[in-house]
């Protein structure tokens, strides 16, 4: 066994040594040893998500680190990577490890949270943050856009089509692909952000926003947490190709007046899930999210 206890240990201090841990650097069976150590103490799942966000930093980006496994047809990249790691994959794994208490548990809730009832494949994973990923897992999650920007949202609407995209992919098996779909979101522009980002909550996931293509609307996925009063954006990037923080001042400079794109959607665990010590059970997510319909 490494030093598990050690690594909880560290966190509860808030910061990490210079030799900060890596999850790259664990075995499965390890994983398992901490996700079952982490989960007895009393944290909410944001909790969570700041401890097992930080153990990916420095880890290098690969825009397609994951697929559907080995016996995929298309994408055979694995299912699971500590590795490296892209921004949906980084949210993915962080947010199936903070409401897992096994490696087991963990495994199988990142699928029931990629993938469209949890069933593995090209076609039923969530490919679109906004149009597929939000709406399949708002059983965890919800959008609060409107909570964090206030009046000052601005909504958009654009027209999704799986159809284009798979076809732009080779497959010609369009079987039981979504239908296209014209759907409208609310989003913060960045000016906004500016002045209301104290409203934004620790473990909130904000998506960044294409301003001029008009059949998608999410160009990046990323993490928003606090330390010692100071918030910060945590995000794997093409930009740097790695993982790595960013003040939040310095996070929205960089974008104001930005032609690319327009403000950001932000997301947030559900508060009922959102309590001390839960932990969320890959049989339960059927009923949960039957019970958000």
């Amino acid at each position: 066994m490494i030093k598990l206890f050690i690594i909880f240990i560290l966190y509860t201090s808030i910061s990490f040594s210079q030799d900060r841990a890596k999850i790259s650097e664990f075995t499965n069976h390890q994983i398992d040893s901490l996700l079952s150590e982490v989960s007895r103490q009393n944290l909410t799942i944001t909790d969570r998500m700041k401890f097992y966000s930080e153990l990916f930093l420095d880890m290098p980006y690969n825009l397609t680190c994951a697929g559907e496994g080995p016996y995929a047809l298309y994408e055979t990249e694995p299912l699971v990577n500590f590795n490296e790691t892209n921004c949906m994959v980084y949210c993915e794994h962080v947010l199936a490890l903070s409401i897992s208490d096994s490696w087991d548990n963990f495994f199988n809730n990142l699928q029931q949270i990629r993938y469209k009832n949890g069933i593995i494949g090209m076609r039923t994973r969530n490919h679109y943050t906004l149009a597929d990923w939000l709406p399949e897992n708002n059983w965890l999650l919800k959008d609060v856009s409107y909570d964090v920007g206030g009046p000052g949202i601005k909504k958009i609407t654009r027209k999704i089509s799986h159809k284009t995209f798979f076809e732009n992919k080779g497959i010609t098996d369009l079987r039981y692909v979504k239908a296209d779909r014209t759907i409208t979101i609310d989003y913060i522009p960045f000016e906004i952000l500016e002045v209301k980002k104290n409203n934004l909550k620790n473990g909130d996931i904000l998506s960044l926003l294409f301003a001029k293509l008009d059949n998608i609307f999410s160009a990046h996925m990323l993490m928003y947490y606090e330390n010692s009063g100071n918030g910060f954006i945590r995000e794997s990037a093409m930009s740097r190709m790695t993982v790595f923080d960013t003040p939040i001042d310095k996070w929205i400079d960089k974008y104001l007046g930005s032609e690319k794109y327009l403000g950001v959607s932000v997301m947030r665990v559900r508060a009922e899930l959102n309590t001390n010590g839960n932990i969320i059970l890959p049989w339960d997510i059927h009923e949960m999210k039957n019970s958000t319909h």
